[in-house]
């Protein structure tokens, strides 16, 4: 197992709690993803899984929808990401992509282990869930796009910053990085 595995396995679990978690009639409740639902949020997270995997020449496997099956279109997705970061072919394999050539594991790690935890925090805002998260992973995220500030604030990305209150905690300040008002 790699450290890029073993890094989607932790955070994609954490999202998992929170997919189970939400009450059947939350599942189209706004967002704080401006004009999505908390069904858009996971569709999105599974339409980036899709986009992952083509970039390696691989697909989903066929599974339930988002709008029918929320949590079983989650559960599929989930488990053939994790088997693309398990198996070392399809993990080394190589792709020419936005920012130059890389590894189906380092740009997914990079890209999508991030996602899971934005959006984890997305989903539980929007459905009452527990929005908590994961320290470890706020602050590796928050170092990883720091450097990209200006260049991530697009219509299709994250908004423009805001100013967290003083005394904001860490998550708070993460999530105002981010676009999003967590206070």
């Amino acid at each position: 197992m790699s450290e890029y595995a073993d890094r989607y396995r932790r955070v994609s679990a954490d999202l998992t709690a929170g997919v189970e978690a939400v009450p059947l009639d939350k599942w189209n409740s706004p967002s704080p993803c401006e004009g999505w639902s908390a069904r858009d949020v996971l569709r999105h997270v599974i339409d980036t899984y899709r986009m992952f995997l083509g970039f390696v020449g691989r697909e989903l496997p066929p599974g339930p929808s988002v709008d029918e099956d929320p949590v079983g279109a989650w559960r599929s997705a989930r488990d053939a990401i994790q088997a693309a970061f398990d198996d070392p072919e399809v993990a080394s394999t190589e792709y020419e992509g936005a920012f130059g050539r890389s590894t189906f594991e380092v740009s997914a790690d990079q890209f999508i282990s991030a996602d899971v935890v934005i959006h984890s925090w997305d989903l539980a805002r929007a459905t009452g869930g527990d929005e908590r998260l994961d320290p470890d992973e706020m602050r590796r995220i928050g170092e990883a796009l720091a450097p990209m500030d200006e260049a991530m604030r697009s219509p299709r990305a994250f908004g423009p910053k805001l100013d967290p209150p003083e005394a904001a905690d860490e998550q708070t300040r993460f999530l105002a990085f981010l676009g999003r008002r967590a206070w």
